[in-house]
C-alpha cells in the first residue's frame, strides 16, 4: 500500500474524529471515504487504537508546527496571542467540526492508553507554547504565565465546544472578544 493511501486514511480519520470523536473511527466508513477495501487499512494500522493514536499524534504535531510558524512569522508575541484562537476557529469553519483532541478528550475514559497519551500531548503542546509566548511578552513570571496559559487553552477550547453545539461561529468570535475585554487574551 502506498504512502499516499496512508495519508488519505489519516486525512479521512481526522475528519471523522473531528466530527464524531474516537468512536467515529470506523474502518469500513474510512475505507469507503478513501476508496479502498477496509482490510487494506490494517496494513498501516493494525487496530483502531493504532489509527486513533496516529491521527491524534499527527494532529498535535501539525498544531505544534503551525504554532511555531505563527511565532516565527509574527511581528510580536502579542500578535501571536491574538491569532492563537484562529487555530480552533478553523475547525468550526470546516463543517462545524471540533478540535480532534478536544473531542477525544471528552471520550477520555473510553480511550486506549496510547490514544490518551497523544490527546494529553496536544494539551501539553498548546499550554507550553502559550506559556512561552506569554513569558516572552513579559506578561508575568513563569508560574503566572503557565497558569494563564492553562486558562487560555481551556477557555478557547471551551468556546469552540459551545459554538459547535449551537452551530454558531459568531458565538466563538463573541467569546474571544469577551476574553479580550476581560484581559485573558491580549486586546
Amino acid at each position: 500500500m502506498s504512502a499516499n493511501a496512508k495519508e488519505a486514511i489519516l486525512a479521512a480519520a481526522k475528519q471523522a474524529a473531528q466530527s464524531h470523536g474516537y468512536n467515529g473511527l470506523n474502518f469500513r466508513d474510512l475505507a469507503a471515504a478513501v476508496g479502498i477495501k477496509s482490510a487494506s487499512i490494517y496494513y498501516h494500522f493494525p487496530s483502531k487504537a493504532d489509527l486513533g493514536s496516529a491521527v491524534a499524534r499527527r494532529y498535535w504535531e501539525d498544531t505544534a508546527a503551525e504554532l511555531q510558524a505563527m511565532l516565527e512569522g509574527a511581528d510580536s508575541q502579542l500578535e501571536c496571542l491574538r491569532r492563537y484562537p484562529s487555530i480552533f476557529r478553523r475547525a468550526l469553519e470546516s463543517e462545524n467540526r471540533l478540535c480532534l483532541c478536544s473531542f477525544m478528550a471528552a471520550e477520555y475514559e473510553d480511550l486506549p492508553s496510547q490514544v490518551k497519551s497523544e490527546v494529553q500531548a496536544f494539551a501539553t503542546v498548546n499550554v507550553a507554547w502559550l506559556s512561552k509566548v506569554l513569558l516572552a511578552a513579559g506578561l508575568g513570571d513563569p508560574a503566572a504565565c503557565e497558569e494563564r496559559a492553562n486558562a487560555i487553552f481551556a477557555a478557547v477550547a471551551g468556546a469552540q465546544l459551545m459554538a459547535r453545539s449551537r452551530a454558531d461561529i459568531e458565538l466563538f468570535d463573541s467569546l474571544m472578544e469577551g476574553y479580550r475585554k476581560s484581559g485573558l487574551l491580549p486586546a
